[in-house]
């Protein structure tokens, strides 16, 4: 389990896969429960960084549907973490990218739960940092910067490095957000650079990630441009594609952004996003990228096909109407009707 967790989070995907696959064959026989699910965790995290959403998200509620907290519970200082909370952590963000925000929201707070019902620090630091970043991807900024805070005073008590480093990202994207531009970009680099120091290539893509949103907040395009291309390099190279939709979209925001805006290429770089975010059934992915397109659409006259591009997309959500996401998409249609 270990191994194969190793090889994943070095974006050695397909070796960490197979490992985690003949592992879990072997405690399906054995016919330990608590140590399968552990296995589907892996497969689960693995299939995601993969951008396999559907293959994710069943090894996860398998994984979930295995733990007995009767059972189970006492296990968390034995194996590391609670195994409950973990997978309600991963569920929020395989939910949140399929579109399902509020479930993904549900989840996270499930997580948090489980880690105290737990009584272990270290599995209610993940469970908060977790928490942190769906909080971001729902554009929720006080909320966001809460669990990181909160996450970094109790990885800074109990000596857990790694969530440390972890909570960086959101809580430097959120302080931009606030206003705090410079100590929050001072933030995300600090990020980048742990998560090169931990060897950390998967968690450093979603850094870079937040990075170029924030450059794109604060009109540092150039370096925004940068972030977003390196990490479109190491998706190329790594084969971690879930946040390829979003570097994508976000190379077209900065280059609109650009003292002589290319047009051209950043409606590639939108259909680009699109494009993976459909082959993905990223619908979260998507809608923001359809956004972008009908925006530039918008800019260039052109309602009709801003309003084709946008109204499939967000006339497939049930859910998260509240989120900003959402609430931008719909008021770009109705400004369109």
């Amino acid at each position: 389990m270990w191994v194969a967790s190793v090889h994943i989070h070095h974006a050695e995907l397909r070796v960490g896969l197979a490992i985690a696959a003949e592992a879990s064959d072997l405690a399906n026989r054995v016919g330990d429960p608590h140590v399968l699910s552990r296995f589907h965790l892996v497969l689960g995290f693995g299939h995601l960084y993969l951008g396999d959403l559907a293959v994710a998200r069943l090894h996860l509620e398998e994984g979930l549907a295995l733990y007995v907290p009767e059972r189970d519970r006492a296990k968390a200082a034995r194996y590391g973490y609670d195994s409950c909370m973990a997978h309600h952590s991963w569920l929020g963000f395989v939910l949140w990218y399929q579109g399902l925000p509020d479930q993904a929201l549900h989840h996270e707070e499930k997580a948090v739960a489980a880690a105290r019902a737990a009584s272990h620090p270290l599995s209610e630091a993940w469970a908060l940092s977790y928490a942190a970043f769906v909080h971001h991807l729902r554009g929720e900024v006080t909320r966001c910067l809460e669990r990181a805070q909160a996450t970094l005073a109790l990885a800074t008590q109990q000596m857990l490095p790694h969530f440390t480093a972890q909570a960086l990202a959101p809580f430097g994207w959120a302080l931009v957000k606030g206003g705090q531009a410079e100590e929050g970009l001072a933030r995300l680099r600090s990020a980048i650079d742990r998560d090169h120091a931990m060897a950390q290539r998967v968690r450093r893509l979603r850094s870079l990630s937040l990075l170029a949103e924030a450059c794109l907040e604060t009109v540092r395009i150039e370096e925004g441009l940068s972030a977003a291309r390196e990490g479109l390099a190491e998706t190329e190279e790594t084969k971690v594609r879930f946040y390829e939709a979003e570097l994508n979209r976000l190379e077209g925001e900065l280059l609109l952004a650009v003292g002589e805006p290319d047009q051209e290429q950043a409606e590639a770089s939108f259909r680009k996003a699109i494009t993976i975010a459909r082959r993905q059934s990223a619908h979260s992915w998507e809608l923001r990228a359809a956004t972008s397109l009908a925006r530039l659409f918008v800019r260039q006259g052109k309602s009709e096909e801003a309003r084709g591009v946008l109204a499939p997309v967000h006339s497939w959500f049930t859910e998260g109407f509240d989120t900003p996401d959402l609430k931008g998409a719909k008021a770009l249609l109705d400004q369109l009707a």
